[in-house]
């Protein structure tokens, strides 16, 4: 006879109801567990991550334009301005006449940014410029990775704002899931939109 639907039909089923029964004459047909795990089709999830990185190639060419235009200014000629990379190219060593100097190599630096649609918030300026020489020197790191204080200060924004959609810490990324990609979208205008310390980026869509 036909059993009809199982109850548990779609879901993961106890163990004493994982395998259907046809009774056929006098034998017992057994049926194969049915698949494990309940499917709904509604229950589709979409994401993606909030990271802070930068790119590596984008900061190669802020460097070179950020050099010709230190070489080419009439004001920098016989000073001893420059730009140079810190070690393993995780920043900028900026070296200047004074102060002032930095300041406007920095402010160089900034406007090449700009134009390549990249925020200065890349850039840590925290350190303190060093006179020696007749020189002043200053290392600029760029900033990367979200810590823990970061993430939280992003999944509370999102939390407070867009409630229909769940962000979660994950490492050094902060992951934005929800079953609308209109929801998605709109976490990253409030992201963007944000005045963080610190810059942040979008990757890995799903």
């Amino acid at each position: 006879m036909n059993p009809g639907p199982h109850p548990y039909h779609g879901c993961a089923l106890p163990t004493e109801l994982s395998r259907h029964v046809t009774y056929l004459k006098d034998f017992i047909i057994a049926k194969p567990p049915i698949s494990i795990g309940c499917y709904n089709k509604d229950m589709a999830n979409f994401s993606f991550d909030i990271v802070s990185e930068y790119d590596k190639a984008e900061m190669n060419n802020v460097f070179a334009l950020t050099q010709k235009e230190i070489t080419g200014r009439y004001d920098f000629k016989g000073t001893p301005a420059e730009i140079d990379w810190m070690a393993d190219k995780k920043g900028f060593k900026l070296v200047g006449a004074n102060e002032w100097q930095i300041e406007s190599i920095i402010d160089i630096i900034r406007k090449k940014l700009s134009a390549r649609d990249l925020s200065s918030k890349v850039l840590d300026l925290s350190k303190t410029i060093v006179t020696s020489n007749l020189k002043a020197t200053q290392e600029i790191p760029f900033i990367a990775g979200l810590d823990q204080d970061k993430a939280k200060e992003i999944t509370k924004l999102l939390r407070e704002e867009l409630p229909k959609a769940k962000a979660q810490i994950q490492g050094e990324a902060v992951r934005v899931i929800s079953n609308s990609k209109d929801d998605l979208q709109s976490a990253m205008k409030i992201v963007s939109g944000h005045d963080f310390s610190f810059p942040v980026t979008f990757n890995n869509y799903r």
